[in-house]
């Protein structure tokens, strides 16, 4: 008798081990509910943004490749004038722009603060980046509309409002997220590689140079990767600084569009289930499948760095 009550006893779990079971459970729900999430609105923006090809019989061809973008009416040959081209490549174009602009900044700033003047760089340069980062969509909008849009039209010219304007934006925008991870990125560089090289004979840039920003290039890559996703679905600062004009970008000083910048300032105008409405649904999935995207492209680029390593 005893010793079955003592082989119960020892079989029976302890009460930290229903602890760890009911953790695990939590987790795992939570792992389940956020995997329901995403597919749920990748989803519901499929479904809604395929309707304006099943519903309302427009071609990929007229949608993708037309120049005229006014939901409601039709073009001169007689076809919807859904034409996405325009937004498409302004999208592109801006995102592009304010990447090629804000990367050698960047990772200038990075380096200044990992190789450098470490210490400096952190008292000064951290505090600014944060502060950088906690600036709201808005207010860069209106800085860029007061200060942006007018040194633009008295330098170069035109309106002011166009793709130079929300590069310059953008580039302010994105340039915390870079840095930050460009930092991060140096500094999980070995310091026996820096060792390595000055037992070698080489100079400090040279370090820098050939052996640091060489080794950090997947990180480096992928900071760009992420801060180009950030521009490319910015909505609010880039639409009071571009002009919204849904037409083809004719050259950087003209008003132009975004995908983010047709969708915030025409959802609210439209009628659910009409053309308007599901053309805009379809600029929407065209953004989610970018989204996605970029993120391929941050896996594919980590695993060849780590491949690399």
């Amino acid at each position: 008798m005893e010793n079955k009550k003592l082989a119960s006893q020892l079989l029976k779990k302890s009460k930290t081990a229903r602890y760890e079971r009911f953790g695990q459970g939590i987790s795992l729900a939570a792992l389940l509910l956020i995997m329901l999430v995403v597919v749920g609105i990748i989803l519901f923006v499929a479904s809604k943004g395929i309707s304006t090809f099943t519903h309302d019989h427009i071609s990929l061809k007229d949608f993708f490749g037309g120049t005229i973008w006014n939901p409601g009416t039709n073009t001169p040959d007689g076809k919807p004038a859904v034409g996405a081209l325009p937004m498409i490549l302004g999208s592109f174009l801006v995102t592009l722009l304010a990447a090629l602009v804000a990367t050698p900044f960047a990772i200038g700033t990075a380096v200044y603060m990992t190789e450098i003047s470490p210490k400096k760089g952190a008292k000064f340069l951290q505090p600014v980046i944060e502060l950088l980062v906690g600036i709201p969509s808005v207010v860069y909008g209106f800085i860029g509309l007061s200060v942006v849009v007018p040194f633009v039209r008295n330098t170069f010219g035109g309106s002011g409002f166009g793709i130079l304007s929300g590069t310059f934006v953008l580039f302010v925008m994105i340039l915390p997220t870079i840095v930050s991870m460009t930092v991060d990125s140096l500094k999980s560089v070995p310091k026996y590689y820096r060792q390595a090289s000055l037992a070698l004979g080489a100079t400090a840039w040279q370090t820098i140079w050939k052996v640091v920003l060489r080794a950090a290039t997947p990180g480096i890559l992928t900071a760009i990767v992420f801060g180009m996703a950030r521009a490319f679905g910015e909505a609010l600062a880039v639409q009071m600084v571009i002009g919204n004009a849904a037409l083809m970008p004719q050259n950087l000083v003209s008003p132009a569009s975004t995908l983010t910048s047709v969708l915030t300032s025409g959802m609210g105008n439209t009628v659910m289930g009409s053309l308007q409405n599901d053309a805009l649904w379809s600029l929407a999935l065209v953004l989610l499948f970018m989204s996605l995207f970029f993120n391929l492209l941050v896996h594919f680029i980590g695993r060849k760095g780590a491949f690399k390593k």
